[in-house]
């Protein structure tokens, strides 16, 4: 995926009723990237989140990351909000089956939602990353990991996949093992098992030369985040529409604006 993030305008973080927001149409998907920094803790209101996402947030140590938690919960609401025309939080969340175990903890749902959308939320550092689509989906970002915690992850992939980071010099292992390991995750977030299913199971490739191999059926892509970072977004079937562009939400979306508009395919 080339170019750079789009910006988009809206208000993600209150609590009013949104517009609505047209559904990614079939064979396209919806990204939205979000910066901590930018919230600044500001309009935060926690009250807008269920009981169990408040709790989780307060269960976090540090600050920062309940900045983070909260405020990337609260865009997703709101996000989920302006697509199915429901005040963020009347948001009620499910999951479906996980494939691998048949529990209740596969791909996250809204309950009582009259329109099919299929999401996927992904914070770490100071970026949050958001996925929609009408088909299953997974996005995942991930800081660069330092030689050490890259060759930690290194150990938990497909054989061909270490060889082929192996075969790297040092110095590019980690931005590459990174990408990889962000195509990985967000492809086992979209089947709805996470890390329940072994990582080494599935072979998506390090990208070098010809870019990732999504398994049989799926699509997969990287995204392009701030410096630092990885990123990558799965979805289930091809995509038939352009690649799609990141919607940078500011400081602008947060403290106020007219509702978020995805670009036109």
């Amino acid at each position: 995926m080339s170019g750079s993030p789009a910006s988009a305008s809206g208000t993600l973080l209150h609590a009013a009723a949104p517009p609505g927001l047209a559904l990614p149409r079939p064979g396209s998907l919806d990204l939205w990237l979000l910066r901590v920094p930018d919230v600044r803790g500001a309009g935060l209101d926690p009250t807008v989140l269920d009981a169990t996402e408040r709790r989780r947030a307060a269960e976090l140590a540090h600050g920062g990351d309940r900045i983070r938690f909260t405020a990337a919960h609260l865009a997703l609401r709101r996000l989920l909000g302006t697509y199915l025309g429901t005040r963020p939080q009347d948001i009620r969340y499910g999951r479906e089956t996980c494939p691998c175990c048949g529990g209740p903890h596969g791909r996250p749902t809204v309950l009582g939602a009259t329109r099919e959308l299929h999401f996927s939320l992904s914070h770490r550092g100071d970026l949050v990353l958001m996925g929609t689509a009408v088909a299953p989906i997974g996005v995942d970002v991930d800081l660069i990991a330092d030689p050490a915690g890259a060759a930690e992850l290194a150990a938990m992939l497909h054989p061909a996949e270490r060889a082929e980071i192996e075969a790297l010099p040092p110095m590019r292992r980690p931005r590459a093992l990174a990408r990889l390991w962000t195509r990985k995750e967000a492809y086992l977030k979209g089947l709805g098992t996470g890390l329940g299913r072994d990582p080494a199971a599935d072979y998506v490739g390090s990208g070098q030369p010809d870019g990732p191999y999504p398994p049989a059926g799926w699509t997969l892509l990287d995204v392009p985040v701030d410096r630092g970072y990885a990123a990558a977004v799965a979805v289930h079937g091809r995509l038939t529409a352009p690649v799609p562009r990141v919607n940078r939400l500011s400081d602008h979306d947060i403290r106020g604006g007219p509702p978020p508009e995805a670009p036109e395919p």
